[in-house]
């Protein structure tokens, strides 16, 4: 289905890409039908350990409460003079709210910014002044949403504070060296793998064009608008080679997997704590992994005690390294404990990873894909393989396929716990799943020849149950955050 392809006219540059959802969120219920087994309560894990369970009860599991309604009063507005003097002060209550909220709203857009409000001085930048080329902002908060990459052709796009809107730029005068320029303002400060020429596939009318005769050094400053492009193709851009996998097996015997084979996922990571594995996570560039917020809550937010493991298998063999110590650890700032809500979090690592055919990143989805209702997906981990198991010394993988957020959140599967930043994936049937131990773990999906990494795993009732699939962070949704922790520059 369509994924959402930026930003609303006049909210600015940003492009959160709202992934796989409907148009409307909630649609009217599906017909209730009985689960094939009978509904547990969540299990409760304890707080100090990050769970793939989250600790709030399924619909199915609570208690309705029937409750009377109240009889009528008998105490307002019953003769006619009090009927006269309640509409008497309803009316003058209705005067002084109306003048209350007035006054709130002038003082409200007095004191509001309607524009950008600057993280490093507060100054609030008109929407008019974003992506000009010229840094409004102390730290040019203002600059850093204009480039973003479309589609999974990886169309280059610009951001016009002129007209509102995201527009492709046109081949013609292009050179890598504007390439490695868009690629830095994007997060990817040292790296650029290739630029070309392709048809556009987006059905532009308006295109970004390079005026090579500018004296400004600037990107930005050198582009103009033009409804005519020459060459008749625009940039295609890769800032990093990823999504590059060996041909992957088609078992899909992780619960009800299989063991994976070396190279088959080269982003995938082990997350340990004091030599034990606590999540998996994803790279997406040598120095970034996403994970799962719920993976790194308190006290687990200390990079300190945090090591990854890439390009090994199995558990075993990681006892004999120290693996890559992580520098930083980001939670999204709305990850919310107890609905699993937001859940992604990405950590920096204090050296960067050497890529090789066994570590590997993968893409980050880009805004305007397109996903089919049941897309085929894959997910991999060291988590438990049946319920209440241990850890898995192999790294697992088995195929789910997307289900749709509307059948998910029916009454008969996860009641509207499934929110636009979730996704679910998996089989109604149950027997095939994520599981204890695969948290912060990829769900990826093949397309266009390239993986790409859209969700991360989070929660499930239970592990394998017939109406209770996995839920992982939508990380669709998550895209331009990622991009933001990215172009920060953090203290060594």
């Amino acid at each position: 289905m369509a994924l959402n392809s930026g930003s609303s006219p006049g909210v600015g540059p940003y492009y959160e890409n709202h992934g796989y959802q409907p148009e409307s969120l909630y649609p009217q219920q599906l017909p209730t039908a009985p689960p094939a087994y009978e509904v547990y309560p969540t299990q409760y894990y304890p707080p100090m350990v990050p769970q793939y369970t989250p600790r709030v009860q399924t619909h199915a599991s609570t208690p309705v409460i029937y409750r009377q309604p109240k009889p009528p009063s008998r105490t307002a507005c019953t003769s006619k003079t009090k009927k006269a003097l309640c509409i008497t002060f309803t009316l003058a209550a209705l005067l002084a709210g109306a003048i209350l909220a007035a006054v709130l709203l002038w003082k409200y857009m007095e004191d509001g910014c309607s524009g950008m409000e600057c993280g490093s001085s507060g100054t609030c930048v008109s929407p008019s002044l974003w992506c000009d080329g010229i840094r409004h902002c102390p730290g040019g908060e203002d600059e850093n949403h204009c480039v973003r990459l479309y589609g999974p052709n990886f169309i280059l796009q610009v951001y016009s504070a002129q007209r509102k809107s995201w527009h492709p730029v046109c081949q013609d005068d292009w050179s890598e060296s504007y390439g490695r320029a868009a690629c830095q303002d994007m997060g990817y400060r040292n790296s650029f793998y290739s630029s070309q020429g392709i048809a556009d596939d987006s059905g532009a009318t308006s295109f970004m064009k390079l005026n090579i005769s500018a004296n400004n050094i600037d990107l930005y400053k050198k582009l103009y608008h033009s409804n005519v492009c020459s060459s008749k193709t625009v940039v295609s851009l890769r800032c990093i080679e990823c999504g590059v996998s060996m041909k992957t097996s088609r078992q899909s015997r992780i619960v009800g997997g299989s063991n994976a084979y070396s190279g088959q996922w080269p982003w995938q990571v082990s997350l340990h704590v004091q030599g034990i594995h606590v999540c998996g996570g994803s790279i997406i560039t040598p120095e970034w992994i996403v994970t799962a917020a719920h993976c790194v809550e308190e006290p687990l937010n200390n990079p300190k005690i945090w090591a990854a493991f890439a390009g090994i298998l199995k558990q075993s063999y990681m006892f004999y390294g120290s693996g890559y110590r992580v520098a930083k650890v980001i939670s999204h700032p709305n990850y919310d404990s107890n609905t699993k809500n937001n859940d992604i979090a990405l950590m920096k690592l204090q050296t960067p990873l050497t890529f090789n055919d066994k570590v590997k990143p993968v893409c980050l989805p880009n805004p305007g894909m397109m996903l089919e209702r049941n897309q085929s997906c894959w997910i991999s981990g060291w988590g438990a393989t049946y319920e209440k198991g241990k850890t898995s010394d192999d790294l697992n993988t088995a195929e789910v396929h997307l289900i749709e957020p509307r059948k998910c959140n029916s009454k008969y599967m996860y009641d509207n716990l499934i929110t636009p930043a979730m996704i679910c994936a998996g089989y109604l049937r149950g027997t095939i799943d994520s599981c204890q131990g695969d948290s912060g773990g990829p769900l990826v999906t093949l397309k266009s020849s390239v993986w790409w990494l859209i969700g991360d795993t989070s929660w499930g009732s239970g592990c394998a149950k017939a109406y209770r699939p996995g839920v992982y962070g939508n990380v669709t949704v998550f895209t331009d955050w990622i991009y933001r922790q990215m172009r920060v520059t953090f203290p060594s």
